[in-house]
Order: C-alpha cells, then structure tokens, then sequence
C-alpha cells in the first residue's frame, strides 16, 4: 500500500517496506526524486526510531522532525498503528535528513513468537542509519523484566551480523519523565544497557570489542506529552536543535562511518533488505562495494552514452573526416574531461576504490572511441607534411639549391612542424604515443629524399656521361679514321684530359648529394669505365667499318701525289710503287684498328701484318711454316681489347686487294690508244665500212648523236669512281641509277627541244660554250689527263 501526504511544505513521506517485508521500488525511486536526494552526496543524514508499539514513536517523530507520519488515536484504544517502515524527509533541517518509522515491537497483532520481522527490521535500520532513537518510558528504567531490555537484546543481536561496525549513536529517548533527574536516571541506564551488551552472544571476531566501537550513547528525557505539552513541546525543540548539521563533527552522526552516497541510497536499502529477508549476515564493507559497483557503472554508461551524444563531439568528428583539424587535442581534451568530471561529481561520494576503477574503465570505453579520430588526424597531418616536404624539397632543388642542404634544411623544418602539430593533437587523458606515425612519415620523406637523389644522380650521371661521350666520339672517329702511329697515344691523352675533366667536376657535384664514400667512389669508377668503354665502342664500330676505310684511304692516296694534290696520269707514272704505297698505307689503318691501345702494353701486331700481307715471300713462306695469321687471337693480347682477330685480317685483306685490283688495273690501261700495227690493220678492215659511212653523212649524224649520249651517261653515271671501289659494288651502283639517269637525260632533251630559238646567231654561242663547258667540267681529272695524252 503506498500513499503520499504533506504535512508541511517540503515534507512527504513513503511506505519503504510493508507489514509483509516487500520493498516499494517504485515508490522509494519517486521519493528521492521529489526530494532531490541524489544531489545531496554524502552530506545527508538518516534517522530511525525504535521502541515498543504504542509508545509514542511517530508522534516523537511528526513533533520532532515535521513529519507527517499516522499517529494512533487514543480514543479508539491502543492499537497497532505504523505497519512495516516508512521513510520521510524532516522538515526544516539541513543537512538533508530522511527518518524511518520502524513498525512497533511487542504488538500483539504479531503475536509472542513472531519477531522474526522485528529482528529484521532493526538490522536493516541499524545497517542505513546514523541515529537510532530507542524510545522508552521513564518507569521503566532499573526493571529486570521491562519492555525496553528484549528491545536493546534485539539492537544487539542483530548489531553482531553486521561485519563492520558503523559507529551508530544510539540516542535513548526517556519519555514521560518523573520528578527524578536525569543525572541519576542515565547512570542506571548506561549500566543497564552495558550489562545487556555484555550478556549478548558474540562472534569470535568482537569477543573482547567495547560497546562504543559500535555505539555512541547519548540519552535524553522527554516530560509527558499528555500532561506537560508545551512543555514536551519545548523540549521537543530543543531536541531538534541538536539534528542540525548532525553530520558535522561534534554532531549526533559526527562520528559514523561507511556512509553510502545518497544517490545510491535506494539502491543500497534494496540490496540490504534482500540479504536481510535471505537471512545472510550483512557485510557492509561488502555491500558498500557492490553499491558503488553497480551505481558507479550506471554512472559511467550514463555518460558514456551522453558522450556519444554530444553535439560537440559530432561536431569534432565530422570535422575530422574532412580534413585536417586544428587544436583537435585543445577541443577533445575539454570534451572529455567534461564527460569525467560530470561522472566524478556524481560518483565522488562512492567507493575510491570501486570509483576510481569505474573512471578508467568509462576513461578506456571513451579513449578507444575517439582513437581512430585521433588516427585520422594524424593520418592528416602525415600526409600534409609529406606533401609539403616535397613541394618546398623539389622547389628548392629547382632554384639550384644543394640536394644535401635542402634536403637536410626542409626535413628538420617539416619534423618541427610535424612535431608541433601532433603535439596539438595530444589529448591530455591519454597516452597515446606518435612514435609510430613520427617513425613513418620519416620513412615516407627519406624514401622520397632517396627517390629524387636516385632521379638527381642518374640524372648527373647521363649528363657526364653524355658530355664524355660528345667530347670523346667524334674525335675518336677522327683520330682512328686518320689512323697512323701516334693515333692511340692521342687517343689516350684525350681519354685521360676528358675523364679527369669530367670526374673532377662530377665529384664535385656528387658531394652535395651526402652519399657514403663507398658509393661516391662506386659511381665515380663507373663514370671512368663509361669513359674507357665509349672509347672502345667507337673503336669497334670503327673496326666494322676498316674495310671501307681502307679502301677510301687506298683511293685517296692512290689518287693523290704527296702534296695532297689530284694525280694527273701521264703513263709514265710508277703504278706498281703507287699501289704498294697506298696499300701500304692501308695497312697502317688495319694495324691500328686491330687491337684497343688504351694502356702502356707494346704490340707487334703491324710487323705482323707487314710481313703476312705485303712481304712477296709470304705465299712462299707460308708453304713451309706456320701461317702467323691462321689464329682467332693475338699473343699476349686479350681477347676483351681485341677487335679484329688474326683470321679476320686475313680475310679483309684479302677482300681489300680483290676490290682495289680494279683501280690498278684502269690506270695501267689509262692510255687507251692502241698501238700502231693495230691501227693499220682496223683502217685495212673497216675501209669499207669507212666508205659506206662517207656515201651516207646521216649514219655519221647517228653515230655522233649516239656518242654524245653515252658520253652524257659516262659523265652522269661516273663510272670511274663507282668502279674505284670494287667491281661488284660498282656493277650494283650503276645498274641502281642506270634508269633514272636515261630518264632525266630524256626530260632534259625534250626542255630543250621545245624552249625557243634565239634571234640572235650570236646570243646561242655563250649557251653552247656554256653547255659544252659544263659538260666538260663533269668528266673526272683523271678523263681530262687522257684527253690531253691523246
């Protein structure tokens, strides 16, 4: 049954437990509500009165306190009144102060043998009060057998299960006070109720323990209610005075101890009235830990939702999703630490122990939900400094600053930086370490530092590279294209001035890069042997090429006398010194392109050459000794400074003399006028041919227009110089340019057949001279010189 009613403003009242020992969840929940009794901490204060069934107790207790408790009505008779407990707020009092109204004891409703309630209901005042008022009558006190010792028995009895005194003051209230002062009735009394502790049955553990380990003893005297009310009355407000600020030292309730905090009060009177109607001893400490438990974690989730909740941290979470977030540690540090303080506030008054445990769990459950915000604004911040380090490394190395100095300045600037932002990313409740992201974005920036000095060296290397190869190719191709003794000692001059040029300016340049010594000196060898190998592979491509080269230099010094100047062949030249001298010659190139002279190693490859190729006694010799030439390698030469091995020569050469015996034989034929006997013998046998060409001019016409033609040819096709390099290639030459040189020969004639006569027989003469003086300006020199011989 539950019922409210006011007494008094502030004041109301609720049935905590009934007759029946069922607790009243839903309505002790309201009662604190309506009371704002979770806001009070630890400063409030609870108070029950005990004592025999009609003896006064809530009427004590509406006087006392302002509480509107039922009270028995005299004139229907003596009765039963309170049923179970009831709780109310006092009116009037601070600190906050609840007081129960503990059904009677000795009803007769109950019956003699059924205390079992009365037992239970004193424990459980016992275990959530400060005070407990024993409500007694004055003519009582000094009796063996009256009504308050069976009650002070029952206070004891039950005191004994509670595993950890609390330090109750119990305050005997003498009602109906007699002519006998009270400093003659509270000596009794203190013997009385010393005699009842020390009669009553104890554990092991408080055998020897004194009664004020439990209890603070104070006694008081009430005149008669019926007879002296305004005097009880002033008593009474008197009485009351001594509740105010009872919790202060020096107070009624100055001195209690394991006080539950009032926001899990209900809580705490549920879980001891359940253990209380169980029958199990009661162990406070226990209990006062299993309340904190419960209530500190209804606590924490409580804010753990509102904390997910929270506009600001939605806010901050969006915000960070989208991009880099500024004083993001400032704002979460004060985020959360409004979620912890607003759960210290509320669970301060709880278990330390139990309290702290709860608030690094709440701590734990709120750190692992921001974490990955925290991860994403590093994530940012990596990734922001990353990509400044290498617009401002790149722009620095495109201003021509050093690799090393600007790679160096723009890192320790981006780490500070780095640095300083995590920093403000650091939320204060954590102890989050930005090691690993600090150890990563290091990774990440010398992983592009070394990118771009594997870019920048390979870079350096191909130009130094290509500038040794534009300083050593085309004088290279020179130098072995004139090739004469003194070809590989300029060749190697040149090899050494260009190296050391290019490795002294290439060192120089390596030593802004900040490279290991090791590796400098790696490179530097590496640009010495591209060096040395531009060398030998112009000299290879060269040596593909010696064949032609010789005969180019057979032609120009067979063609030429030793001023340089264009021979002019009279017959009477020596044409068999001319061609060993040029073959000679050609010989010397061989010699020189057979082998790669880059060293200081002596050879005697060209005496070899001599005396296998143009000695006349080889063919004999070779008849009866080795042939020096029959060989794939050279003594004392290695194979990998080798270009053209020994059966190679061999066979050029041969292939050389085959395409020049041409050349010889033309210009010992170059007189071309046969001999006298003849002459005689065509004029003999061709006198009738002669005399039919004599009866028809026009057969001279046709024999001097088909002269004419194939001279044009001659003189078009130069014949002689297709044929000055060989037979076979002179045959292909000319057969390729046979056609289109008849067709322009053809175009030309029919231009001129159809441009318009002169009108001048003077003005057409310069244009034949002109003609003819082109015409003759197209025949080669050594045509010329026959002309002149004949």
């Amino acid at each position: 049954m539950l019922y409210w009613s006011y007494k008094s403003e502030g004041c109301c009242s609720v049935q905590l437990i009934d007759g029946d020992g069922i607790y009243n969840v839903s309505g002790i929940d309201h009662f604190i509500k309506e009371v704002k009794l979770g806001e009070c901490g630890l400063s409030y204060a609870v108070v029950s009165i005990m004592g025999p069934q009609s003896s006064g107790k809530s009427t004590l207790l509406n006087s006392l306190f302002g509480t509107n408790f039922m009270e028995m009505d005299a004139f229907k008779g003596r009765s039963q009144t309170t049923k179970g407990i009831w709780l109310a707020r006092c009116a009037g009092i601070e600190p906050c102060t609840l007081v129960m109204d503990l059904e009677g004891t000795d009803g007769r409703e109950r019956g003699e043998d059924d205390t079992a309630f009365e037992k239970q209901s004193a424990l459980f005042a016992l275990a959530i009060s400060d005070i407990v008022l024993i409500n007694m009558w004055c003519h009582d006190i000094g009796r063996e057998q009256a009504a308050n010792k069976p009650l002070l028995k029952t206070v004891f009895q039950v005191m004994m299960r509670l595993f950890s005194p609390r330090k109750t003051t119990m305050l005997f209230v003498i009602r109906d006070k007699t002519r006998t002062p009270l400093e003659n009735l509270e000596p009794v009394l203190r013997e009385d109720i010393q005699k009842i502790w020390d009669s009553v049955p104890k554990p092991e553990a408080h055998k020897e323990t004194p009664m004020s380990d439990f209890f603070n003893v104070e006694v008081v005297a009430l005149s008669s209610y019926e007879e002296k009310e305004e005097q009880f009355k002033e008593q009474v407000a008197s009485l009351r005075q001594r509740f105010m600020h009872s919790i202060a030292p020096g107070g009624l309730a100055g001195d209690r101890r394991g006080v539950i905090p009032a926001s899990g009060f209900a809580f705490s009177a549920d879980q001891i009235w359940r253990v209380i109607k169980e029958n199990k001893d009661l162990d406070l400490p226990a209990h006062k830990v299993m309340v904190a438990t419960v209530r500190c974690e209804e606590i924490a989730n409580e804010k753990f939702s509102h904390f997910i909740s929270n506009e600001d941290w939605r806010k901050l979470d969006e915000e960070v999703q989208a991009g880099p977030v500024s004083n993001f540690g400032k704002r979460l540090t004060s985020i959360l630490g409004s979620c912890l303080s607003e759960y210290d506030g509320e669970a301060t008054f709880f278990d330390e122990g139990v309290r702290s445990l709860k608030r690094h769990q709440l701590q734990e459950k709120l750190l692992q939900l921001v974490n990955p915000a925290f991860q994403d604004v590093l994530g940012h911040i990596r990734f922001g400094m990353l990509e400044k380090f290498k617009a401002s490394f790149d722009k620095a190395l495109e201003i021509g600053e050093g690799f090393s100095s600007a790679s160096t300045t723009w890192f320790k600037s981006c780490m500070a930086q780095f640095d300083e932002e995590c920093a403000g990313a650091i939320v204060e409740q954590a102890d989050w370490d930005t090691a690993k992201v600090r150890d990563k974005i290091v990774r990440d920036i010398e992983a592009h530092i070394s990118s771009v000095r594997t870019s920048k060296l390979s870079e350096l290397t191909s130009q130094y590279e290509s500038k040794l190869h534009e300083a050593l190719s085309e004088p290279v191709e020179a130098l072995l294209e004139g090739a004469n003794d003194e070809t590989w000692r300029t060749v190697k001059k040149l090899h050494r001035r260009e190296t050391e040029s290019a490795v002294s300016g290439f060192s120089s340049a390596l030593a802004g890069f900040d490279i290991e010594e090791e590796m400098r000196d790696k490179m530097v060898k590496s640009l010495q042997e591209y060096s040395r190998g531009a060398i030998e592979s112009k000299a290879k491509e060269e040596a593909g090429r010696v064949l032609m080269r010789m005969k180019e230099r057979f032609g120009t010094i067979f063609s030429h006398d030793s001023d340089s100047m264009p021979r002019v062949w009279t017959g009477n030249e020596d044409i068999r010194a001319i061609t060993k001298a040029a073959r000679s010659a050609s010989l010397k190139l061989l010699s020189v392109m057979v082998v790669i002279r880059l060293g200081d190693e002596t050879d005697n490859i060209e005496k070899t050459l001599t005396v296998a190729l143009l000695d006349p006694t080889t063919s004999k010799k070779s008849i009866t000794a080795s042939d020096p030439l029959a060989s794939s390698t050279w003594d004392e030469i290695p194979s990998s400074r080798t270009l053209i091995t020994p059966v190679q020569c061999k066979s050029i050469w041969r292939q050389f003399k085959t395409e020049t015996e041409y050349t010889e034989a033309n210009k010992r034929g170059s007189n071309w006028l046969p001999p006298p006997w003849a002459i005689l013998a065509l004029i003999i046998l061709g006198f009738n041919e002669f005399m039919t060409l004599l009866r028809n001019p026009l057969y001279l016409g046709l024999l001097f227009v088909v002269f004419l033609l194939l001279k044009a040819l001659w003189t078009q096709l130069d014949i002689p110089g297709e044929f000055r390099n060989g037979v076979v290639s002179g045959l292909i030459s000319i057969s390729a340019k046979f056609v289109p040189t008849v067709m322009n020969l053809l175009k030309n004639l029919a231009a001129e057949g159809q441009a318009p006569p002169a009108a001048n027989p003077e003005n057409r003469r310069p244009s034949n001279n002109t003609s003819s003086n082109a015409s003759s300006s197209e025949h080669p020199p050594e045509h010329k010189s026959s002309s002149k011989t004949d």
